[in-house]
């Protein structure tokens, strides 16, 4: 498949910001450092957890619009860091100082008697749902899991239709319920739901397979992993397989959309956050090569449905290979929008090829964002206590190059 150009691309095609990126570390992948540099994260961590407040906000999470409720969620608060911490230890990676088994039940107490929040939201990311299955992952409960069911339940027809806020997320939740207990109940929720996911995905004039995201009274269609089509592409593939389900058509609707959609040039291609967007700048007027939005998020996603798709591969080459060219991002290390986040890219990637050089790359963006870390404690005077912004995000993707395993944390796997 020769990379395509979108209909409105205008010429010459800019498929990154260079002023988004930084020139990669000269440093040589050493796994006896990354091991160090990972017990460090963890150490400091519990080192600044106070049992009052858990974790104060960093300075880059905070902003106008930021809540206290988010500080306990899964994305920027208590939750993530805690499960980022069991995890670390299950993996044999560190050696915890204190059970966080308390801590992941009071955060979802705290956050229901928040004085700030209005009213519980169901979804993974930013409310109960990710703080509930935290809870129920270092210390499973039938309460927790009782609570857990009605929140995935309430969460199905949600018209965010992405993973953030949205039942996408939430039926991740469910897949990961069923796994670890084999109920029934989960069973049903996740056929109810794709099945309404699946009704909300629509065919517009110009080929394209999209969902409408409708959040805080706006409305937009996203291509990226975090807010729109590949996201929720990806959920539906791992629930589809659990399930048993065929993913042809899902393939070869997303397959379909992506190359439409794609900018691309010398062998290199991106893409724009929604499809309206003006050549590949957001409403802010950046272009993004983010996990959330730009090529990594895409080829992260889509890379378990090309395993048997040639064309498919080539496009998330080209993807991937972009994401190597602009280099790691200025904005941070972590996951979301971060050098780890793009990272997973070239994991995905060399499980796809079995070339030892995506492995390799994977590996340089590692030791390039364990040095970010490092950077931005001397520049903060603390780190960073998030999973999906911060520090624990990073530890995580370090842990995952070691074993050379592509599993995307609380997306992949539980």
């Amino acid at each position: 498949m020769a990379v395509p150009s979108h209909a409105a691309l205008a010429s010459p095609v800019v498929l990154f910001d260079p002023q988004g990126h930084e020139p990669l570390t000269d440093g040589v992948w050493d796994e006896g450092a990354a091991r160090a540099a990972i017990r460090r994260i963890a150490a400091d961590a519990e080192r600044a957890f106070d049992p009052r407040g858990f974790w104060p906000i960093h300075p880059l999470d905070d902003d106008e619009g930021t809540k206290h409720w988010e500080t306990l969620a899964l994305c920027i608060g208590a939750s993530g860091v805690v499960w980022a911490l069991d995890r670390l230890q299950h993996q044999g990676f560190v050696d915890l100082t204190r059970d966080w088994t308390g801590v992941a039940r009071s955060a979802h107490e705290r956050y229901l008697t928040d004085s700030e929040l209005d009213q519980p939201e169901p979804s993974l990311w930013v409310g109960e749902t990710g703080m509930l299955l935290v809870a129920y992952c270092v210390s499973p409960s039938r309460a927790v899991a009782d609570r857990l069911e009605t929140c995935v339940a309430a969460n199905i027809g949600n018209e965010a239709n992405e993973l953030v806020c949205g039942s996408p997320g939430t039926m991740l939740a469910a897949l990961a319920m069923l796994e670890r207990t084999g109920e029934a109940r989960w069973r049903v929720l996740l056929e109810e739901a794709s099945a309404d996911l699946w009704g909300r995905w629509r065919l517009g004039s110009d080929g394209c397979w999209l969902w409408t995201q409708r959040i805080n009274g706006g409305e937009a269609e996203y291509i990226g992993a975090a807010h729109g089509l590949v996201g929720n592409v990806r959920a539906l593939e791992l629930v589809s397989r659990r399930l048993g389900a065929e993913t042809s058509v899902l393939r070869e609707r997303a397959k379909a959309t992506i190359a439409t959609l794609a900018f691309g040039e010398d062998g290199l291609v991106n893409w724009s956050p929604r499809p309206d967007s003006t050549g590949l700048a957001a409403g802010d007027g950046r272009i993004r090569v983010q996990w959330c939005h730009g090529a990594p998020g895409v080829v992260i996603s889509l890379a378990g449905l090309a395993r048997d798709d040639a064309e498919l591969v080539e496009l998330l080459l080209a993807g991937g290979e972009l994401t190597w060219q602009a280099g790691p991002l200025r904005k941070g290390a972590g996951l979301c929008h971060g050098t780890a986040g793009n990272g997973f890219a070239f994991l995905k990637l060399f499980e796809s090829t079995q070339d030892e050089w995506w492995l390799a790359r994977a590996r340089t963006f590692a030791t390039h964002a364990l040095l970010q870390v490092e950077r931005s404690r001397s520049t903060y005077g603390r780190g960073r206590y998030s999973l999906w912004t911060g520090d624990a995000g990073v530890a995580i993707y370090a842990c995952q190059c070691i074993s050379a395993t592509p599993a995307m944390p609380t997306i992949d796997y539980w």
